[in-house]
């Protein structure tokens, strides 16, 4: 394997951590974040409204309690989600198993993206300000719903061709069957975790992914006859 793409909620971190403390920081921050980030948040809004014509701040709202992967509400969780982060209000939750694993394979050489439905800023705030401290260093790169649904093959292969890399040499990681089907569809190893270890998953926690190294270089070419 020369990389690894993973999944966040429920594969790296806790499906708890973002319903019981993100999801209701944001619904709770929501309304008083628009009225003091006028300028900023004006074209969200604006998006928003040409989707749903209506309130645009009442329509987020129930899209956060209808867990919505639409880019504009990620978008604006992630950013009253860098004021929760600054403010110490939470740290993002991440599995111990899977900090021990993301380490090890980053010494070992391989490449670690993430795709998520979160925003790409959403993703970095939680790595960045994790229970285990700064662990964006450990990442090549990030990719949210911008780049596609997380169920369709064509995403995935997107995401090969954006980091230079042969679908088949790229190992995910999530804890959807859907999207490892879509994953494996587009020609990547794809494992499901099941962290319950009751729902028939491949894996139940990083430590069992030992197989994972980096293609290896390939071999000089025989130097010619007479070359200096």
């Amino acid at each position: 394997m020369k990389a690894i793409l993973t999944d966040i909620e429920g594969t790296t971190s806790s499906i708890a951590f973002v319903a019981e403390v993100l999801f209701p920081y944001a619904r709770a921050h929501l309304a008083d974040y628009v009225a003091a980030h006028v300028a900023e948040t004006a074209p969200i809004l604006a998006e928003v409204a040409a989707i749903e014509p209506g309130d645009p701040v009442a329509t987020l709202t129930r899209w956060i309690d209808e867990d919505r992967k639409a880019t504009p509400l990620k978008t604006l969780q992630g950013m009253i989600w860098a004021d929760g982060y600054a403010a110490g209000a939470f740290t993002g939750h991440v599995y111990a198993d899977a900090v021990a694993g993301l380490q090890r394979w980053h010494a070992a050489g391989v490449k670690l993206y993430v795709f998520s439905s979160g925003s790409v800023a959403a993703q970095t705030l939680l790595f960045g300000h994790s229970d285990a401290g700064d662990l964006t260093p450990l990442f090549s790169g990030y990719f949210d719903t911008t780049t596609g649904p997380k169920r369709e093959a064509a995403s995935y292969a997107t995401i090969a061709a954006a980091i230079g890399v042969d679908a088949s040499a790229v190992l995910f990681l999530s804890d959807t069957p859907e999207e490892v089907a879509a994953a494996r569809a587009a020609g990547m190893d794809a494992r499901l975790i099941d962290r319950a270890g009751d729902d028939g998953g491949d894996i139940a926690s990083f430590d069992e992914v030992t197989s994972v190294a980096p293609s290896p270089p390939p071999a000089p070419s025989p130097a010619k006859a007479g070359a200096q």
